[in-house]
């Protein structure tokens, strides 16, 4: 089972790389582009975000299968469904409510009010990127203090 903390490590760390590269890189620097029009912005946002979000469910699906598979502390564990418990509030509220918003201003519309819901999505990344990499950093230390060898 110790062995098995290995694919926590690779998993979690992968995962936050690819988090900040997509969320806190390739986003915000998408829309310093002088040639670039936020509506053709928000579109390609919006697909890069769907292929990402598709690619976040099977690593939430393989974080799953290793949550039950391998003898994380329970702290590991807390700290992995929690970030299940934000992938899934991503998926099922946020990107369809700003998938909404955006293709309203895709199509040359404004949305009604103010809304924080990009807010919450990069508060969730974020959360997710500090438990991914707090993940990976204690199952490192977990499994070098079992004296397990990979």
């Amino acid at each position: 089972m110790k062995k098995l903390n290995i694919y926590v490590i690779v998993l979690s760390l992968i995962w936050a790389g690819m988090l900040l590269g997509i969320s806190f890189l390739e986003a915000p620097v998408k829309f310093t582009a002088p040639s670039l029009t936020l509506q053709v912005g928000l579109d390609v946002g919006r697909h890069v975000f769907q292929a990402f979000n598709k690619v976040e469910i099977v690593f939430g699906t393989l974080s799953l299968i290793l949550l039950f598979k391998t003898d994380l502390s329970f702290l590991n564990k807390f700290i992995f469904s929690s970030i299940l418990f934000l992938l899934l509030l991503q998926c099922f509220w946020l990107l369809p409510a700003l998938d909404v918003r955006a293709l309203i201003i895709i199509g040359g519309g404004t949305p009604e009010g103010e809304s924080s819901l990009h807010n919450w999505y990069i508060l969730f990344d974020a959360l997710k990127v500090i438990g991914l990499i707090s993940l990976g950093v204690r199952s490192i230390s977990e499994l070098a203090k079992s004296n397990v060898k990979i």
